[in-house]
């Protein structure tokens, strides 16, 4: 989708600023209201797989069956699918860029995927696949055209790839006490998703960029060594033929707990002849979950198990699993992560939308801190409240972009942002605030960095980002901070909250672009924000607000004061006043961004009683402004 973004110098009356960024019409996908179109299409990819793995050779033996359903008014000659273990092939174009530069998105470099027996079935015709792999990508090209509105076809995939040591802190296996834990995603070939944007979305998987994926229906068998513990994304469906009758009752026990009740304790871990209803050889696990864009499992000898239920908005109930080794246990530390889990899901099912699935699973793991749905692999190391934090992190990404499935490998602000924003306000609700504390306020190191010469835009794609470091303010901290202003200095918590809910509810389980989530909030607040978007989304400039003098009209304080104040950065911003006089009457002027049509100097009339003593702008420091040095006014 096309934006334009003037620039140029600031006219005097600052039209730049304020003209529109771009006159968007809507069309029959997408309304120019921000909502899905009355013709909105998605296709859809089903999922069937199953997988063995060899804890011997840390290899993994799968095979997958896709029915894709096409539900776009195109006929499609070919299809495309990612395949995210080639990122860790020697020659795969993202281990070339990483390999001397090291950091978060490096790993093995000596997996990949072999592939074998890909076949194709459309119109009850099976034939074997015409296929090209491209680095992370593989193109089938059809015998015949797929096509639109409801044609199927059925993909048959044989995969096999050996599991990274570290990949990329998202997928992996951490030597442990009791045996090794293995941190399983992006494992199994997905479609990519084609949209009513791009078309096929095929850009490779290169490291900082994440996903980008189809909803869809998935059964998952995974074999495994008999004394493994598995958990993963949606509901267990064999419980009988994995658990013991112990076992079964304590998960019974837990699924209609609100404490967290043990499923296999720290004194259980690896005993197979009580942890286990069979003695040897391998056992075969079963999940299913219902409209989702991918699952991940965690597999593992050393896992102590907990759980609790969740209790959601609607009645309905789902249940928070933690799973970690010995390493790991402690009050301080993971003993609490079923707790952190059931209330991190818990408030955000009831501030923004009700969480749809059946568990949240949360895995101790050498992956530092990475989210699927239903399932989080976060640091073993991590205690208190940085495992608070990577939790309420990881699990807030089922929202976004789990159930609002937005572009993360183009726009990752719209998931790390948003969530990074609705996480300050579920750690402050945490147990009464017991982790308050929240980079979102009052933080200099945010202000240096917004303030730096090498500063990027929040429209900057990930893997362009000059670091790492540079990624965490584009992607997390930026666009968190912009929505906080959006809430508490712009629109107010009751506009910004009805606007937001509008957001996600219109675009649950869909694909929404950066326009879309413009122009939803515009009309369900009822402001026009161009200005915003345009500045702070796609712009490095700066908030610098200050107090340039004031002086009493007709030189008697009674006459009222006058209030000189200015804009120096480039992001105009609402003005807010904290006016307080020698008598002890104070006073909270709100003045609109309004203010700033004519020029970057506004001068207000406020009808003072007696001599003004202080005053100061932003006082609850809601606005991120970068020199707070000319902020308040003494009488002095």
């Amino acid at each position: 989708m096309f934006f334009m973004v003037l620039g140029g110098a600031q006219a005097q009356n600052n039209l730049n600023t304020f003209l529109p960024m771009v006159d968007w019409q809507g069309n029959p996908y997408r309304s120019a209201s921000g909502a899905p179109g009355a013709e909105y299409w998605q296709n859809k990819a089903d999922y069937i797989l199953t997988a063995n793995l060899n804890d011997k050779t840390h290899e993994l033996k799968g095979h997958v069956t896709i029915t894709y359903t096409n539900n776009s008014p195109d006929a499609l000659d070919f299809l495309w699918l990612q395949l995210g273990q080639n990122r860790f092939k020697k020659d795969a174009r993202g281990a070339v860029n990483v390999a001397l530069s090291g950091g978060r998105y490096t790993g093995d470099f000596d997996g990949g995927y072999k592939l074998s027996n890909i076949k194709v079935k459309t119109s009850g015709k099976s034939y074997a696949a015409k296929y090209v792999v491209s680095d992370t990508r593989m193109q089938i090209r059809l015998n015949e055209s797929l096509k639109p509105k409801g044609g199927k076809i059925t993909i048959d995939i044989d995969f096999q790839f050996k599991v990274p040591e570290y990949g990329m802190d998202r997928t992996g296996r951490l030597k442990t006490k009791n045996g090794i834990i293995y941190s399983m995603a992006q494992w199994y070939p997905r479609m990519c998703v084609y949209d009513d944007i791009r078309g096929w979305n095929t850009a490779p998987y290169l490291g900082a960029g994440e996903f980008y994926c189809e909803y869809g229906d998935y059964d998952v068998k995974l074999t495994v060594p008999y004394n493994h513990i598995v958990v993963a994304s949606g509901e267990l469906q064999n419980p009988k033929d994995v658990l013991t009758k112990e076992q079964i009752k304590r998960f019974d026990k837990a699924a209609k707990s609100d404490k967290t009740v043990a499923i296999i304790s720290n004194k259980e871990i690896n005993q197979p002849k009580t942890t286990r209803p069979k003695q040897s050889g391998t056992i075969t696990w079963q999940f299913k979950m219902k409209n989702s864009r991918d699952v991940a499992w965690g597999s593992s000898t050393s896992f102590i198990w907990d759980a609790a239920r969740i209790n959601l908005p609607g009645g309905r109930k789902a249940m928070a699993q933690s799973v970690y080794p010995i390493e790991s246990d402690g009050n301080s530390a993971w003993a609490r992560s079923t707790e952190y889990t059931k209330k991190s899901i818990e408030h955000y099912s009831k501030m923004w939308f009700e969480y749809p699935y059946p568990v949240a699973v949360n895995v101790a793991s050498n992956v530092g801190g990475m989210e699927y749905p239903g399932l989080s692999f976060c640091g073993w190391k991590a205690t208190r409240g940085s495992l608070w934090g990577v939790t309420d992190h990881e699990f807030g990404h089922n929202w976004f972009p789990m159930i609002v499935g937005s572009n993360e490998r183009l726009y990752p602000w719209m998931d790390e942002g948003f969530n990074t924003f609705i996480n300050h306000y579920s750690t402050l609700a945490f147990n009464k605030g017991e982790y308050k504390s929240s980079a979102l306020l009052g933080s200099s190191l945010l202000g240096g960095a917004l303030r730096s010469p090498n500063a990027e835009s929040i429209h900057t794609y990930p893997d362009i980002v000059k670091s790492s470091g540079s990624l965490g303010m584009t992607a997390y901290y930026k666009p968190a901070m912009g929505l906080y202003m959006l809430r508490e200095a712009i629109l107010g918590p009751e506009r910004f909250d009805y606007a937001f809910r509008t957001y996600i509810k219109r675009w649950a389980y869909k694909h929404p672009t950066p326009i879309d989530f413009f122009n939803t909030i515009e009309n369900a607040a009822g402001e026009e924000l161009d200005w915003f978007w345009k500045k702070w989304f796609y712009t490095n400039e700066t908030i610098d607000q200050g107090i340039k003098s004031v002086t009493y009209r007709k030189n008697d304080p009674k006459q009222g004061v006058i209030i000189t104040i200015e804009n120096k950065g480039g992001v105009v911003m609402p003005a807010i006043l904290e006016i307080e006089e020698e008598n002890g009457t104070k006073k909270i002027v709100n003045l609109s961004v309004e203010i700033w049509f004519k020029g970057n100097t506004f001068r207000y009339l406020h009808h003072s009683t007696g001599k003004i003593k202080r005053i100061q702008l932003d006082p609850q420091r809601v606005i991120y402004d970068v020199n707070t040095s000319n902020d308040i006014w003494t009488g002095k």
